[in-house]
């Protein structure tokens, strides 16, 4: 794919949807990385469900620290994995407290340094909470990636690298949100519903026909 089709792909994508976002709930970049850490292997809707209950209750490093490992379950319980993450949170709760004065790291390796937070995590809190250029790349943007030809790559951290090299520079910062959505509303996983979709001239999946 050549970069004329790719600024094409994002200027429709951008045309379309202005000024994208996470589906996640979130007013503070801690409440932000708690819902990414609990949305690992589940859906931003049952997050959602979830935070809504714990945000009004505890949204500080210290108020959720203070509810301890049973009692946030409590609040998480109906999230998939939600005995690990209870934990993986508390104990970060713990470290921003104890090393960033229960700030948000703004640093890669720092992020990556916290229970349950791995270079995805890290991404979409640099991306969205701080409006830095970084690319999370999730199994949509994986498969939308490969599918389209946008950046084709064999693992996520290959997809990744190519797509902040090969995404036009003005559409960096919103480009993780487009693919998100664009995976997750249209160019879906066993159906893509290639005859709805604003890019179908410009990709490059050879079996969109099928799906039409």
């Amino acid at each position: 794919m050549n970069k004329e089709k790719r600024t094409e792909i994002f200027t429709r994508l951008r045309d379309a949807n202005p000024n994208p976002t996470t589906e996640l709930n979130y007013s503070s970049p801690f409440e932000l990385l708690i819902a990414v850490i609990l949305s690992a292997q589940a859906t931003d809707v049952g997050v959602n469900k979830a935070t809504d209950k714990l945000f009004p209750v505890a949204n500080t490093p210290e108020a959720i620290f203070a509810l301890g490992v049973d009692g946030l379950k409590e609040y998480i319980k109906t999230i998939g994995l939600f005995n690990s993450k209870a934990e993986n949170v508390i104990k970060t709760c713990r470290i921003l407290i104890d090393q960033h004065g229960s700030q948000v790291p703004e640093k890669r390796e720092e992020l990556e340094a916290l229970p349950g937070v791995g270079r995805k995590t890290a991404n979409v809190v640099l991306n969205t909470a701080f409006g830095h250029m970084a690319m999370a790349v999730d199994t949509h943007i994986f498969r939308v990636s490969n599918r389209t030809g946008i950046a084709p790559g064999k693992n996520v951290l290959e997809v990744e690298k190519r797509l902040m090299r090969l995404v036009p520079r003005e559409f960096l910062l919103d480009a993780h949100h487009w693919l998100i959505l664009h995976g997750r509303y249209t160019c879906t996983a066993r159906k893509p519903k290639c005859g709805a979709c604003i890019i179908e001239d410009l990709c490059e999946f050879k079996q969109k026909r099928e799906y039409l």
